[in-house]
């Protein structure tokens, strides 16, 4: 939808533009009274102008032009306030505007910006571009929420566990878990409950074995389509998420939180056993092995087993 489709609505009288040189914009103003289909040029006397700029009659101007011509598009609309000289003269006052469209979905709005960030919807324009991974937005707001995901930063942080995140709406739907405590969403297969449906619809899948994403370059399959997301970038070679501290760039989001805490030092998963802490989640499962005695990855060349799967493979090397 162009700007062009916009209707200036103010009831049943006219609204008037009236450019005043000395305030150098368009504005747009009612004259109570009057009706006139043109627009009104007020050209003060600028060799004097502290006299009156208008005499005996409120309609009696100096210079007074009516103009055969269009309204003055201002891009964005400008409302100031006129010296109150001239409103008490002319009768003036300011009219509050709202902005429709034609033939869309009658929604009014009163700020031009509104109007025209709405108006996107419609038109699908998307302005915004993303130069790390040529994804565009509509709004401004959404592209600023979008560029943190390459930088890492996560800024907010929840005061109850100190888990962070990138967005405020993160933060606010995460806070809801520790306000309620309840976690309403029980798996039927293993007892496991979660917060969100949709959480556990993901874990369902993890039972079922069901993949209904399947990658077309070489048939892979996977639960859920961010997964699917993110491996495609391993037949493009795409790496979008860069470090801003040593400019190593990664093709998960995931990777590169974890990369940062090599900057930082943060080791958030720690044991409960010997207070040991790691940097990665994977690592403290592999430790918590250590105290079980668990050894689930077992040699098919002999009866031995390992507790890592690294572990393993050197044993493979090595002895077969």
């Amino acid at each position: 939808m162009s700007e062009s489709d916009v209707k200036e609505q103010s009831g049943t009288n006219f609204i008037h533009t009236i450019c005043v040189d000395y305030i150098g914009i368009g504005t747009k103003y009612k004259v109570s009274g009057v009706e006139h289909d043109n627009d009104i040029d007020i050209k003060p006397d600028k060799n004097n102008y502290s006299q009156d700029l208008f005499k005996n009659s409120a309609y009696e101007m100096n210079e007074v032009n009516i103009k055969e011509e269009s309204k003055v598009n201002e891009d964005p609309i400008k409302v100031q306030n006129v010296e109150s000289k001239i409103e008490e003269q002319l009768g003036i006052y300011e009219e509050p505007i709202t902005f429709t469209g034609e033939n869309q979905c009658g929604n009014v709005f009163s700020i031009k910006s509104h109007f025209l960030n709405h108006s996107r919807i419609h038109s699908g324009e998307k302005p915004y571009k993303c130069s790390q991974c040529d994804k565009d937005f509509s709004f401004q707001s959404d592209f600023k929420i979008h560029l943190v995901t390459h930088t890492g930063e996560k800024p907010y942080q929840c005061s109850q566990c100190n888990k962070t995140f990138s967005r405020r709406c993160d933060l606010t739907r995460h806070l809801n878990t520790h306000c309620t405590g309840k976690k309403l969403y029980k798996c039927n297969q293993c007892d496991k409950d979660f917060s969100k449906n949709s959480n556990l619809i993901n874990h369902v899948k993890t039972h079922t074995g069901e993949k209904p994403h399947q990658c077309n370059q070489c048939n892979k399959s996977f639960s859920q389509n961010i997964n699917l997301k993110n491996h495609l970038r391993t037949h493009t070679g795409e790496k979008p998420y860069q470090c801003n501290q040593c400019n190593k760039t990664f093709s998960q989001s995931s990777n590169l939180t974890t990369h940062m805490r090599t900057h930082t030092g943060e080791k958030p998963y720690q044991c409960n056993q010997c207070d040991k802490v790691f940097l990665q989640k994977v690592n403290l499962l592999n430790h918590l092995r250590t105290h079980a005695g668990e050894k689930p990855y077992k040699c098919c060349h002999c009866d031995k087993a390992f507790t890592h799967k690294s572990n393993l493979i050197n044993h493979a090397k090595i002895s077969h």
